[in-house]
Protein backbone atom coordinates (compact mmCIF):
# COMPACT_ATOMS: atom_id res chain seq x y z
CA UNK A 1 0.00 0.00 0.00
CA UNK A 2 0.82 3.50 -0.65
CA UNK A 3 0.91 5.95 2.51
CA UNK A 4 1.32 9.86 1.82
CA UNK A 5 3.75 10.03 4.48
CA UNK A 6 4.71 13.70 4.98
CA UNK A 7 8.38 13.51 3.30
CA UNK A 8 6.24 11.30 -0.05
CA UNK A 9 8.11 12.19 -3.15
CA UNK A 10 5.74 12.05 -6.16
CA UNK A 11 7.18 12.28 -9.42
CA UNK A 12 5.72 12.09 -13.11
CA UNK A 13 8.07 11.12 -15.43
CA UNK A 14 7.20 13.96 -18.39
CA UNK A 15 8.11 11.69 -21.24
CA UNK A 16 5.41 8.86 -22.79
CA UNK A 17 6.09 5.35 -22.28
CA UNK A 18 5.48 2.21 -24.05
CA UNK A 19 2.39 0.72 -21.64
CA UNK A 20 3.49 -2.61 -22.01
CA UNK A 21 6.26 -1.97 -19.72
CA UNK A 22 6.81 -4.33 -17.10
CA UNK A 23 6.94 -3.31 -13.43
CA UNK A 24 11.21 -4.31 -13.68
CA UNK A 25 11.16 -2.09 -16.63
CA UNK A 26 10.02 1.09 -15.28
CA UNK A 27 11.73 0.23 -12.10
CA UNK A 28 15.07 0.41 -14.59
CA UNK A 29 13.58 3.32 -16.54
CA UNK A 30 13.42 5.15 -12.95
CA UNK A 31 17.05 4.40 -12.62
CA UNK A 32 18.36 5.33 -15.96
CA UNK A 33 15.96 7.76 -17.03
CA UNK A 34 15.31 9.72 -13.72
CA UNK A 35 18.18 9.07 -11.85
CA UNK A 36 16.13 7.91 -8.48
CA UNK A 37 16.29 4.81 -6.45
CA UNK A 38 13.11 2.93 -7.37
CA UNK A 39 13.04 1.14 -4.18
CA UNK A 40 13.29 4.48 -1.69
CA UNK A 41 9.63 4.29 -1.00
CA UNK A 42 8.88 7.56 -3.64
CA UNK A 43 5.85 7.58 -6.13
CA UNK A 44 6.63 7.32 -9.68
CA UNK A 45 4.33 8.58 -11.97
CA UNK A 46 4.43 6.92 -15.69
CA UNK A 47 1.89 8.89 -18.57
CA UNK A 48 0.61 6.90 -22.19
CA UNK A 49 0.64 8.48 -25.70
CA UNK A 50 -2.78 8.14 -25.37
CA UNK A 51 -2.79 10.55 -22.43
CA UNK A 52 -6.17 8.31 -21.18
CA UNK A 53 -3.77 6.07 -19.13
CA UNK A 54 -0.88 6.04 -15.74
CA UNK A 55 0.89 4.18 -14.34
CA UNK A 56 2.23 4.15 -10.68
CA UNK A 57 5.27 2.66 -9.48
CA UNK A 58 6.14 2.45 -5.68
CA UNK A 59 8.21 0.40 -3.36
CA UNK A 60 5.98 -0.04 -0.07
CA UNK A 61 8.51 -1.70 1.68
CA UNK A 62 7.60 -5.34 1.13
CA UNK A 63 7.33 -5.02 -2.99
CA UNK A 64 6.88 -2.89 -5.73
CA UNK A 65 3.27 -1.80 -6.19
CA UNK A 66 2.46 -1.20 -9.80
CA UNK A 67 -0.87 0.55 -10.00
CA UNK A 68 -2.64 0.75 -13.66
CA UNK A 69 -5.38 3.66 -14.14
CA UNK A 70 -7.71 4.41 -17.88
CA UNK A 71 -9.98 6.57 -17.76
CA UNK A 72 -13.53 5.44 -19.69
CA UNK A 73 -13.98 9.48 -21.10
CA UNK A 74 -11.59 12.42 -20.92
CA UNK A 75 -7.89 12.59 -20.76
CA UNK A 76 -5.22 12.89 -18.16
CA UNK A 77 -4.16 16.55 -17.43
CA UNK A 78 -0.41 16.06 -17.90
CA UNK A 79 2.43 18.60 -18.09
CA UNK A 80 3.99 19.30 -21.91
CA UNK A 81 6.11 16.49 -23.11
CA UNK A 82 9.48 17.17 -22.24
CA UNK A 83 12.54 15.20 -20.59
CA UNK A 84 13.08 15.12 -16.85
CA UNK A 85 10.40 15.30 -13.97
CA UNK A 86 7.62 16.83 -12.51
CA UNK A 87 7.21 16.97 -8.92
CA UNK A 88 3.80 16.51 -7.32
CA UNK A 89 1.93 17.40 -4.30
CA UNK A 90 -0.43 14.35 -2.63
CA UNK A 91 -3.29 16.53 -3.26
CA UNK A 92 -2.06 17.15 -6.71
CA UNK A 93 -1.77 13.39 -7.05
CA UNK A 94 -5.39 12.75 -5.68
CA UNK A 95 -6.87 14.81 -8.25
CA UNK A 96 -4.63 13.49 -10.93
CA UNK A 97 -5.76 9.64 -10.58
CA UNK A 98 -9.48 11.68 -10.06
CA UNK A 99 -9.21 13.08 -14.17
CA UNK A 100 -9.08 16.54 -12.44
CA UNK A 101 -6.98 19.49 -13.67
CA UNK A 102 -3.93 19.03 -10.79
CA UNK A 103 -2.20 21.94 -12.45
CA UNK A 104 -4.75 24.61 -11.49
CA UNK A 105 -3.60 23.65 -7.68
CA UNK A 106 -0.87 24.93 -5.82
CA UNK A 107 0.28 24.14 -2.40
CA UNK A 108 -1.02 27.65 0.08
CA UNK A 109 2.21 28.75 1.52
CA UNK A 110 2.18 28.49 5.10
CA UNK A 111 4.37 30.86 7.85
CA UNK A 112 6.16 29.07 10.34
CA UNK A 113 4.89 30.05 13.68
CA UNK A 114 7.94 32.09 15.77
CA UNK A 115 9.33 30.98 18.89
CA UNK A 116 5.90 30.96 21.35
CA UNK A 117 6.17 30.06 24.43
Amino acid sequence: MISFRADLKIMLAAQPVDFRKSVHTLSALVSEALRADPYCGDVFIFRSKRSDRVKLLAWDGSGMVLVTKWLEEGRFTWPPIRDGVVSLTATQLSMLIDGLDWSRVTPKVVKRPVGVM
